[in-house]
Formats: structure tokens, C-alpha cells, sequence
């Protein structure tokens, strides 16, 4: 729809192969040096501060090269978390836990062989059982030690790898970092970048409505796509071509951009 009423080719705001930020950027640099030596990686932040963006250009880099398994299913029991490893291997998850785990970790040796490099990605991973989250480091132990995996989560991941009893898990964290929320500057950035990327122009904006959607952003990337498609959206419904006060205003009066802002 918004591709259609402003004429453009592409959707702005997508994800898919997105261009890093530079501190996303350093972020990627240090996990593919770390895929290249072997690690655990640990990236952290709030909800809606990039580490999606982050995990997207790793699974798009070089995946002839760069295999990159993705497990969103946190969830799950043990053995599921294999079966969804098995299914990105594309290798058989039938039988018991201890079978699976053989064919992975052949797999894992037969890709080692061919010149590739492993980085498998446990996306929230602060909502899988620490047992489990043991099990699984436990697993990976047996891999080839050019293969690095990356544990994407929220703050409280860190909190309980701290504690005593799962010092075992955080001995072996070879890498760790905070996304930041980005500051008002970094965020006027990013919405013109994603503008330039689809070319529309930067009057797409009024000046105060671009202020107006820094300002309820909040340093969030999530926010801040969300806010401008919305706006977007609505122009759309007022056929016209430019986000003013009206549309970020109207897209601010609903329900839950109105329940965040009262917590």
C-alpha cells in the first residue's frame, strides 16, 4: 500500500539484508571474528534495540560460507531445540536426544571439512531452561572449534549466567554486549538512511513530525519503524503525500502506544 501511493520499488523500513549502524556494525565485525576462532557470544539488549537487525545480517552475510542455524523456539523442551537444529541442518531429527546429537555433530564436522564456518543463533535465549541452555553448551563442545554460538537475549540473560551455580556456562563466554538505545542524533540517522535506501525524500516528513517521532522513540529502533510506517499508513488514508503532526499524532492516540506511555 504505502509502496503503491508513494510510488517506490521497495518497503522502506524492512529488515531483510539490512544495512548495519555503525555500532550494529562493530557488533557484526566482532561475532565473525569470533565465528573464525571458535566462542560464545552473548548479545544483549532491550526489546526493540536492534539485535534483530544484528542476527538478520549474520544469517544474510555469506551463507555459502557462514552457515547460520536460528533457533526462536526458547520455549521448547531439550530435545525440540535439537529437532529445530536438525531441521536448519536439514539432517534426520528422528529417534532419541543422543542420536540427534551424533548426526549434529557429524554434520557440524562434515561442514568443517568443507570450508565452513558455524555460528548458530539462539534468538531469546533468556526464556530457555538454564538446564537446557547447559545441555546445549555442553553439546556444542563437541563441535569443531571454528564454530560460534551466539545466544541473543534480553539484560536478564547476564543476570543469571552471574550466578553461582551456572558459572560453568559464564566461563565460557568469550564475548558480550549491551545494544544501546540510540540518542536522538543516531536515531535522525537512521530514519533518513532508511528514507535515502527507498528513495523518498527527506520533506517526507514535516520537521516537527520527524521531532515528534524521535521524541516518542525513545532511542528504540522498534519504535521508531513502527511509528514511521504507521505514520506512512496513515497518509495513505489521507491521501496525501506528507507525514505531518496529524498522522504521528493519531497513530500515538492508539491503544497501545497509549498504555506504554502511562506505565
Amino acid at each position: 500500500m504505502i509502496r503503491a501511493h508513494y510510488g517506490i520499488d521497495k518497503d522502506p523500513f524492512a529488515i531483510d539484508n539490512p544495512a548495519l549502524l555503525p555500532h550494529q556494525s562493530e557488533i557484526f565485525d566482532t561475532l565473525r571474528v569470533h565465528c573464525q576462532q571458535g566462542g560464545l557470544c552473548v548479545v544483549v539488549g532491550e526489546p526493540g534495540t536492534g539485535k534483530s537487525v544484528i542476527k538478520q545480517a549474520l544469517v544474510s552475510h555469506d551463507p555459502k560460507r557462514l552457515i547460520t542455524p536460528v533457533v526462536n523456539r526458547t520455549l521448547h523442551t531439550y530435545h525440540s531445540v535439537l529437532g529445530v537444529l536438525c531441521e536448519a541442518f536439514q539432517i534426520d531429527a528422528d529417534g532419541r536426544a543422543v542420536r540427534c546429537e551424533r548426526r549434529l555433530i557429524d554434520e557440524a564436522r562434515r561442514l568443517n571439512h568443507a570450508g565452513k564456518m558455524l555460528a548458530p543463533i539462539i534468538d531469546d535465549a533468556h526464556l530457555i531452561d538454564v538446564q537446557d541452555l547447559r545441555r546445549l553448551r555442553l553439546l556444542f563442545e563437541d563441535f569443531p572449534k571454528n564454530h560460534n554460538l551466539i545466544l541473543v537475549a534480553q539484560p536478564g540473560l547476564l543476570t543469571s549466567l552471574s550466578l553461582t551455580p551456572n558459572h560453568d556456562i559464564q566461563s565460557r563466554v568469550t564475548y558480550s554486549v549491551l545494544v544501546p538505545r540510540l540518542a536522538a542524533d543516531d536515531m535522525e540517522a537512521f530514519i533518513l538512511r532508511e528514507l535515502d535506501r527507498v528513495a523518498l525524500p527527506h520533506a517526507t516528513f514535516t520537521p516537527e513530525a520527524f521531532g515528534l517521532i524521535i521524541r516518542a522513540a525513545e532511542g528504540y529502533l522498534r519504535r521508531a519503524k513502527n511509528l514511521c510506517l504507521g505514520s506512512l499508513l496513515e497518509t495513505v488514508r489521507d491521501r496525501t503525500r506528507t507525514v505531518d503532526l496529524k498522522q504521528v499524532n493519531r497513530v500515538l492516540l492508539q491503544p497501545h502506544w497509549r498504555e506504554r506511555d502511562q506505565s
